[in-house]
């Protein structure tokens, strides 16, 4: 039996991935501040909006919490109280922002700050490089109409189809990666408009992901890469573990990609911005991690300022330098995918027909992937390698100038595709043994789906919620995950995906026998609150 993984969209102000729902824009009073109040329940959150004289103004079901209307002088008792997990202002300052930044209207600027703009003059527009989105499903909407030419579905639903995104994440990093803009006159395009794209689905309408699910995804991903002309993977994703790299199999698995010549693009976390807080597979030295900037709304860099729910370094377990470089993330405009969970709970998100407003470092990693493809329409020999030496070494000065924080700087995609160098980055770094335990690469938040979809009012994280459902240790492709197998043999299509895994080899004796249905695999080990591991940035 496959088990449901569950898990809710960790919404914020942002997307890791979840759509907020605008908070009304309510006339600003001297006395009343409006907030976003997190709780352990949605009803614990109501009770202390209601004990300290607030007026709710918007139920958060999608994260246990209210929108309310609060006297200023009762927000740090609200923020006290035991049933409270996060309180965040709607004008852009949170309690857990050290470095807030006002409040502007959603745009869709960022190709200009990026340099993606000055490319397309010259005819590098992303055509003929394919970039795979790992994430939950790519709708074929109108402004990607042609270009979603494959995909694979292992979100575990009845109805297997990688184009129908029913939670509405996956399209709206589509659009930023590859949107025509065919819906707004060109007003709202993506930084590589005619890049194609591969849907690689991970989650359904709740959200529900878990890391096996990403291995059978980027397993899928190498072994497909000629087919499709794969040449880079955007992963808004991620989980809070703090196993090494050098074990963990989430990180071999992206290693693979690289090593295969995939560009890998992975959001550094909503979780900022302590510390500590690049999540996984964004903790690992070969990827290119991305953290979030705040646009302002303006194609110059001079007023930029980090947003402050990006995840800063150094990454938990080994004490490395992340990410590797920042790019806009806050109040941006991409895809809505037409009755999604977020898109139908959330429709005063909306801007116009086809598209949706939210803010998040999913949506950062999306931008630079895009500026990946556009480095690789203009040379396509150029390695993963070197493509991230040139986005690190042609990045403009970052809003802090702390490598911690911003990296090695704010994404400068025509300096990049301009630079003429042929340097190499990762040299020298040491591989991941993949030998250590998916358990371990679940972290403690289980199922988190960190959504980087909000409402342009809020524009702040929130802490993600999660909620457990115990589950089979069957990957997303119903079959034992056997490491050994997983990590020695080659990653090809007909090897992988042919009679030789769904014959007698998976489901005969070998799997099904007292090997693998003994104590060893359906003990508490297994079935503990520790299965399930994945956030959407």
């Amino acid at each position: 039996m496959r088990a449901k993984r569950k898990l809710i969209a960790s919404v914020v102000v942002f997307l890791i991935g979840a759509w907020i729902a605008p908070v009304a824009q309510a006339t600003e009073a001297v006395s009343s501040t409006a907030v976003i109040v997190q709780g352990t329940t949605g009803a614990a959150a109501r009770a202390a909006v209601a004990a300290h004289h607030g007026t709710v103004t918007q139920d958060l079901w999608i994260v246990n919490g209210v929108a309310a209307d609060v006297p200023a002088g009762e927000v740090a008792a609200l923020s006290a109280e035991p049933g409270v997990v996060h309180v965040s202002d709607d004008v852009g300052v949170t309690v857990q922002d050290a470095s807030p930044s006002p409040l502007h209207a959603a745009t869709a600027v960022y190709p200009k700050v990026v340099g993606a703009d000055r490319l397309w003059t010259e005819g590098v527009d992303g055509d003929g490089v394919t970039v795979a989105v790992v994430d939950t499903g790519v709708a074929q909407v109108g402004d990607l109409s042609g270009r979603v030419i494959g995909g694979v579905d292992f979100s575990g639903n009845s109805t297997s189809n990688p184009y129908n995104d029913e939670f509405g994440h996956g399209t709206f990093v589509a659009g930023l990666i590859a949107g025509s803009g065919a819906s707004s006159g060109g007003q709202y395009k993506g930084v590589a408009p005619k890049a194609k794209l591969v849907s690689v689905k991970i989650a359904g309408a709740d959200g529900a992901s878990d890391v096996s699910h990403v291995l059978a995804a980027m397993q899928w991903v190498v072994s497909y890469r000629s087919q499709y002309g794969i040449r880079v993977v955007n992963l808004s994703l991620g989980t809070d573990s703090t196993q090494s790299y050098h074990l963990s199999p989430l990180n071999a698995a992206v290693e693979r990609a690289w090593d295969a010549g995939i560009v890998v693009t992975v959001s550094s976390s909503n979780n900022g911005p302590a510390p500590g807080t690049v999540s996984k597979p964004g903790d690992d030295p070969l990827v290119v991690t991305v953290g979030a900037l705040d646009d302002k709304g303006t194609p110059g860099r001079g007023d930029d300022v980090m947003a402050g729910f990006s995840g800063a370094g150094p990454t938990a377990a080994d004490g490395l330098t992340k990410p590797d470089l920042v790019a806009p993330g806050r109040s941006v405009i991409s895809l809505r995918a037409p009755g999604s969970a977020i898109d139908s709970a959330y429709p005063g998100s909306r801007i116009g027909s086809a598209y949706f407003k939210g803010s998040g470092t999913s949506f950062s990693s999306a931008i630079t992937a895009g500026s990946a493809a556009l480095l690789l329409d203009r040379e396509p020999g150029l390695t993963p390698d070197q493509v991230k030496a040139r986005l690190l070494g042609q990045a403009d000065p970052g809003p802090v100038g702390d490598p911690n924080v911003d990296g090695h700087g704010s994404l400068d995609a025509y300096a990049a595709a301009h630079a003429g160098t042929f340097d190499s980055a990762n040299q020298g770094v040491v591989r991941s043994l993949g030998t250590g335990s998916i358990d371990l690469d679940r972290g403690s938040l289980h199922v988190q789906i960190q959504t980087g979809l909000v409402s342009d009012l809020l524009g702040l994280l929130l802490t993600p919620v999660y909620q457990v459902l115990f589950g089979t240790q069957l990957t997303a492709q119903d079959k034992l995950f056997d490491p050994v197998e997983y990590l020695t043999t080659d990653w090809a299509g007909t090897r992988w995906y042919d009679t030789q895994w769904g014959g007698t080899r998976w489901y005969g004796t070998r799997w099904y026998g007292t090997r693998w249905y003994g104590t060893r695999w359906y003990d508490t080990s297994w079935y503990g609150t520790r299965w399930y591991g994945i956030a959407w940035e």
